[in-house]
């Protein structure tokens, strides 16, 4: 009978060992700091002699995107479709954007003649006004260019200009290009603008300018079928060399913008001017948002996180330059486009962007919900989220920390 139980026991106690889990103890959590900091930041950016209000702007955005993202959009002040006055965004969330994209379009347009009776220098003042205005509320201003085509300067559209000016026009403005002094009196109002943006105290206002955008696809005259990687490269580089060294314009980040058509990192930087052209990693991106679901979301994610992976690698800032669902009284709005599907595209798998910018609104419909679009209270959800930021959350991204 004692034998009995001492096997019993013994058994009992074996089994109760072979059960008892002894947790495996978690690597400890090891942070890297940051090589970029207040005191060195200068040197990872492309313009040495950049504004000190334009550094702390490049060093704010890196940290903000580690964290959070702010929410912008195009002409969100005046959309230039008899839209005008508060931004939508602030009629429907009861906040501004926090950053406000802007277009030379108007301002480099060859009817501009300056004069105060003119319709192109009147939208001029307006968005030179914008600027100042979203800058004295603390915003962020990017600009794009729509760019007309050097030959007849109707149009920035391909689809607009004759086999013969798609072959040509692009190639034109290369330095030795029979259009490349027309391209310098285009970047010389450009610095004229630029240099001229100043506040209250004189002191010069940062913008994020994001030249010839969207060239891997082929709408405009400078998209990937009208030159070469190399041809691009190179015009990118003396555009950003001729503001910066020649005009001494020294308030500008400067943004490299594709469209959404990459899939690797690689093909991602096939025409990357190099990491002595560029402040943004950005990308636009409509197509995978496109009523898509959940499969445009992830897809949308995959090519964020190589944008954010690379931004990390170059100590860059990443962004989503361009985004959007235009709806219109025969597009209606997608549920959860932007709390569900446009979220977590940005933040899933540690994906780190510092901004996101809409379209602007008008044109027979709306990127951003007014106070009353059905998809109103899904816009709020998105913009109320952990990581997203609007103007009034937005920090002081124009001084350093110390």
């Amino acid at each position: 009978m004692i034998s009995f139980l001492i096997v019993v026991t013994t058994i009992l106690i074996s089994c109760s060992k072979e059960n008892d889990v002894v947790p495996t103890p978690s690597p400890p959590v090891v942070t890297i700091p940051d090589p970029v900091t207040p005191q060195n930041v200068r040197t990872f950016m492309i313009d040495p002699y950049a504004t000190d209000e334009t550094v702390a702007l490049f060093y704010n955005l890196r940290k903000l995107s580690q964290s959070k993202f702010a929410i912008g959009q195009q002409d969100a002040f005046n959309a230039f479709y008899g839209v005008s006055g508060n931004s939508d965004i602030r009629k429907t969330t009861g906040n501004d954007p926090a950053l406000l994209g802007s277009d030379f379009m108007f301002i480099t347009d060859k009817s501009n003649n300056g004069l105060s009776n003119n319709w192109f220098y009147q939208q001029e003042i307006i968005i030179t006004d914008d600027v100042k205005e979203a800058y004295s509320k603390g915003m962020i201003n990017v600009f794009c260019w729509h760019l007309r085509e050097p030959n007849n300067e109707d149009s920035f559209y391909a689809s607009d200009m004759t086999p013969e000016q798609k072959n040509t026009a692009f190639r034109s403005i290369l330095p030795g290009g029979s259009k490349h002094d027309w391209y310098k009196l285009k970047l010389d109002k450009v610095a004229s603008v630029i240099s001229n943006l100043k506040d209250n105290n004189n002191k010069l206002i940062p913008v994020i300018f994001r030249p010839f955008h969207e060239f891997d696809g082929n709408w405009f005259w400078w998209g990937a079928n009208y030159c070469s990687p190399q041809e691009y490269k190179t015009v990118f580089q003396f555009t950003v060399d001729y503001l910066k060294n020649t005009k001494n314009v020294h308030n500008i980040l400067y943004s490299f913008s594709p469209d959404n058509t990459y899939t690797t990192t690689s093909a991602y930087l096939s025409r990357y001017p190099g990491d002595g052209y560029v402040d943004v990693l950005g990308m636009d991106n409509y197509g995978d948002f496109n009523n898509q679901g959940v499969n445009g979301s992830n897809t949308a994610n995959s090519k964020l996180k190589y944008l954010s992976d690379l931004a990390i690698e170059k100590k860059k800032i990443a962004a989503l330059t361009e985004t959007g669902y235009h709806v219109t009284s025969t597009t209606p709005a997608i549920p959860n486009w932007f709390s569900t599907y446009l979220y977590d595209a940005m933040t899933k798998n540690n994906v780190q962007l510092a901004f996101v910018m809409f379209w602007n609104n008008g044109n027979g419909g709306y990127y951003v919900p007014t106070p009353t679009a059905s998809n109103a209270s899904d816009f709020n959800s998105f913009a109320s989220k952990p990581k997203s930021v609007l103007q009034n959350t937005l920090p002081n991204m124009y001084v350093l920390p110390n």
